[in-house]
């Protein structure tokens, strides 16, 4: 789901750089998606009542690696740090200015040279989300917003 704002860059990571976001920091351009409409729905309402507008797109992506933590935190497989990846990021930064350990997976997974994550989703039971981090991609990457009509916006006129 697009917000309505950054509809006209989908693959730019910019609008969840100026806040962060679970497996980023504030600063790091980072593009989140989900395997499936329902849970890239639930992720973007959040525990909201009422669904804010914006814009279900699918992707077409070519990217590895991506380190799949999609079965969650499992001790003789990750490092103990993980277990916190669903720590309650908002709450860490915004309300306390913890730094949350999300962050630092988050910055682990680029330092190993990986385009994104792969995770569970903590609104959706069953749901998967996949973070990437456009500036680790090379030539070899991409990732498109499959937009065949031409109907996402070209540019930031609507907001000026």
């Amino acid at each position: 789901m697009l917000t309505p704002r950054w509809a006209f860059a989908p693959t730019s990571g910019t609008g969840a750089a100026q806040q962060g976001g679970r497996a980023n920091r504030r600063g790091v351009d980072a593009v989140y998606m989900s395997t499936d409409a329902q849970t890239a729905l639930a992720e973007y309402q959040q525990l909201s009542p009422l669904m804010p507008p914006g814009t279900l797109v699918s992707f077409e992506i070519k990217a590895g690696p991506i380190i799949d933590f999609s079965s969650g935190y499992n001790p003789v497989e990750w490092d103990p740090l993980w277990n916190d990846f669903n720590c309650d990021w908002r709450n860490l930064w915004f309300d306390k200015r913890i730094e949350p350990p999300s962050w630092i997976l988050g910055d682990m997974v680029v330092a190993a040279a990986a385009k994104g994550l792969l995770f569970k989703s903590n609104i959706r039971a069953g749901g998967i989300n996949l973070v990437l981090y456009p500036s680790t991609f090379t030539n070899e990457d991409s990732l498109t917003a499959y937009d065949p009509a031409h109907t996402l916006p070209r540019n930031t006129d609507s907001w000026t």
